[in-house]
């Protein structure tokens, strides 16, 4: 029996503080649900119907990390150059400006994993003297999380 495979994206997600918001409000916080439902929209208004129901099959937002702004995408190996362009095209989340970045498109959750927890360290260690003490628990609760993928 052959496996499903699967293609892995490790995603940073630049917010833009410097534009005006698209709405009232404050910034989102990015959830699994938010990208989500940003991506899957980009899909759909890009690829249409039909090619959001091929890249629907496998499509998951793993992990997101909301102090860092990195997120793991999965998606078909068939479907993942789909997925990608899509993310690019993504232009808000929410009501908030964003751009995405790729950093690692891998074949395996455990690459894409250690390519995550590389780069969450190194940003932690970049800012972590800026945190403030909830920032800095929710950061460790995400790499718990991270480490358990």
């Amino acid at each position: 029996m052959v496996g499903f495979k699967n293609r892995f994206m490790l995603m940073e997600v630049y917010l833009d503080p410097d534009k005006d918001l698209l709405g009232e409000g404050t910034p989102v916080i990015l959830t699994k649900l938010n990208l989500s439902e940003a991506i899957k929209d980009s899909i759909l208004v890009n690829f249409g119907e039909c090619g959001l129901a091929s890249c629907l099959g496998s499509f998951h937002v793993a992990y997101v990390n909301p102090v860092t702004k990195l997120c793991i995408v999965r998606s078909s190996r068939d479907e993942h150059r789909r997925v990608w362009s899509a993310m690019t095209l993504v232009r808000s989340v929410g009501n908030c400006p964003v751009v995405f970045n790729l950093l690692d498109n891998s074949g395996c959750v455990r690459a894409c994993r250690d390519a995550a927890l590389k780069c969450e360290t190194e940003k932690f260690n970049q800012s972590g003297k800026g945190l403030s003490e909830e920032e800095v628990r929710e950061m460790n609760r995400c790499l718990d999380k991270l480490k358990l993928l």
